[in-house]
């Protein structure tokens, strides 16, 4: 079931997503060469603490992952791209690392990703370096962001993401996308990173969902770590996402996932 939220509740959800965004903004700054991954991870936990918050990731245990997640943020270096289990790793010069967070604050869930390259990026390889691949995920955000509109259509969404991977050359893997919340991390409808415009759900205001692009360079088929969370790129393919929280309002789609 689809839960619309009211004015009031998205803005309350705003709260909670300029957090997020504060978080991975202080993160990106300190994931510099020799910086250990479980560092970032402390730094994290230190401020969901002093803010009151709750992690959404600390005990969560889908289908998929291998037991209760004990951290409070996703870390994934290189071709390692989604649920990445921080653990002892100090990063390197021309690393990629993605930050993927969740929490709640009164109540209210924001989620949020994003990817950056640790000290200098590396050469591009044949035009399709780090740098291109990280701004293809955040064209598509934002391509997808812009028609979240009312009276449009979730498969309007799926497919701007979907079009500008095109546009950029790289395949799209369709088994994990964006996804709705709210009360918790995960609600209704689940948003495809690929689609048909036209098609699906009728967009309403009130409608608040993670939209989260995520490309590999060279595959659209992943892999999963021994921990039995991190999933990598199937090729060994360096790989970028990009998230925002947003919700659709009558005057046009609002991202809630921002620094204040």
């Amino acid at each position: 079931m689809v839960e619309l939220k009211t004015p009031g509740e998205i803005e309350a959800m705003s709260v909670t997503g300029t957090f997020v965004a504060e978080v991975l903004a202080d993160l990106a700054q300190r994931a510099e060469p020799g910086v250990n991954l479980l560092d970032l991870e402390h730094r994290a936990r230190d401020m969901v603490k002093h803010r009151g918050a709750e992690s959404c990731y600390w005990d969560y245990a889908p289908s998929f992952g291998k037991g209760p997640f004990r951290n409070v943020i996703c870390l994934a270096v290189n071709d390692a791209v989604l649920h990445g289990l921080p653990h002892d790793y100090d990063l390197r010069d021309g690393d990629v690392l993605t930050m993927d967070m969740a929490v709640s604050i009164d109540g209210w869930v924001a989620d949020s990703a994003r990817t950056v390259i640790v000290g200098t990026p590396r050469p591009g390889d044949l035009g399709r370096g780090d740098v291109r691949l990280i701004e293809a995920t955040e064209r598509a955000l934002d391509e997808a962001i812009a028609v979240a509109r009312p009276g449009n259509r979730l498969g309007d969404i799926s497919a701007a993401v979907g079009e500008v991977a095109s546009r950029y050359g790289y395949p799209v893997n369709t088994e994990f996308g964006g996804h709705g919340l709210g009360r918790t991390m995960h609600e209704d409808p689940h948003v495809p990173n690929a689609g048909r415009p036209g098609r699906g759900m009728l967009l309403r205001a009130g409608l608040t969902i993670a939209i989260e692009p995520w490309f590999a360079a060279g595959t659209d088929r992943i892999v999963y770590d021994p921990d039995g969370w991190t999933i990598r790129s199937a090729d060994g393919s360096r790989t970028a996402h990009s998230e925002h929280t947003i919700a659709v309002t009558e005057d046009g789609p609002r991202i809630l996932t921002l620094t204040s």
